[in-house]
């Protein structure tokens, strides 16, 4: 039920007053991460706006166990061994991943080295000289883990993610037509994109600076994502909706729409904060191999929370005051 009294409680934010800033703000941020993606779609050869890994490309990863941490400079030692070998443009990234021996909690340094994908026939020759390339500059080093996938099988699997995303945005379309009015429906598809673009975004510029791929579990965390921010932004315009319902002959659509929102600050807060305390959790404590899974969601929850607060609501009283506008003119 509406509150008859919404201008009597006091605001803990007046973000309709400053809409426009917070608008130039959201824009700020969105800068770097289109630059990076637009980037990426003009230098790379497949034109994604993102560096692939080996689900979509096809290729093989060999992870390494070694007893040290290694340094930039070693890094460019074995790709240099690499490519003496023959091993064509080699992917290496070193990580540090937490184990436990007995009853002591260790830490584990790993080399992970990306190539173009080893077949069947010469797995087991191409495998050994890699590792012969590696014990050269690092004794104890031990293979943990070959994973492979051929050319045909990733390109069909990213056609398949990029099909799960395109239907996720449908049927987002579709839902958000029958719940709510259009002005409703396409802020909350923009603030949904916007939330989007901050991700991919992100790892646009990861890829560029720190040469990280994404995999398919991405493709995952962008679905847990979409489904997170449009759950956020649908708590706001479902507030707003109800009070506009009831009290829009008493109070003005600024008023309603900055009360709206600031009805539903705890909640978006507390949600996004218990949410956040586990996603930190696995970030730290998760192994490597989900880290970037987790910081994707990371950010996209912070996002999402951000933009239904700071970026629906504004967008939806400029809307709605140019609405009015019109209707008086008429």
């Amino acid at each position: 039920m509406a509150n008859t009294n919404l201008i009597k409680d006091k605001y803990k934010l007046d973000i309709v007053k400053y809409r426009y800033f917070w608008l130039s703000f959201t824009g700020i941020l969105l800068i770097p991460c289109i630059v990076a993606i637009i980037y990426l779609m003009i230098v790379q050869p497949n034109h994604s706006p993102l560096k692939l890994g080996i689900d979509f490309t096809g290729g093989t990863i060999l992870q390494y166990s070694i007893d040290k941490k290694v340094s930039i400079s070693e890094i460019g030692k074995i790709r240099e061994d690499l490519q003496k070998i023959g091993v064509k443009n080699p992917v290496i990234q070193t990580t540090t991943e937490a184990g436990v021996e007995g009853e002591k909690s260790e830490f584990k340094n790993l080399i992970s080295i990306r190539t173009t994908f080893i077949g069947d026939k010469e797995s087991k020759d191409k495998v050994g000289e890699i590792t012969d390339a590696l014990v050269k500059d690092f004794s104890s080093a031990q293979l943990v883990q070959v994973n492979s996938v051929g050319p045909t099988l990733g390109s069909e699997l990213l056609r398949n993610t990029m099909m799960a995303l395109i239907l996720a945005f449908i049927l987002m379309v579709i839902y958000i037509s029958f719940r709510f009015r259009t002005e409703y429906g396409w802020i909350a598809l923009l603030t949904l994109f916007q939330d989007v673009i901050v991700v991919v975004g992100v790892f646009a510029i990861k890829g560029i600076f720190f040469d990280t791929t994404v995999d398919s579990l991405f493709i995952t965390a962008l679905l847990t994502i979409i489904g997170y921010s449009i759950n956020d932004t649908i708590v706001v315009f479902d507030r707003i909706r109800e009070n506009m319902r009831f009290l829009a002959k008493k109070y003005s659509s600024d008023e309603i729409i900055n009360a709206s929102i600031n009805q539903t600050l705890a909640r978006s807060i507390n949600t996004s904060a218990t949410t956040l305390f586990t996603l930190f959790a696995l970030y730290f404590f998760g192994g490597s191999t989900i880290k970037d899974f987790v910081l994707a969601i990371i950010i996209g929850v912070i996002a999402g929370a951000y933009s239904s607060i700071f970026t629906a609501g504004p967008i939806l009283s400029i809307v709605k005051e140019r609405i009015e506008k019109k209707q008086h003119h008429a």
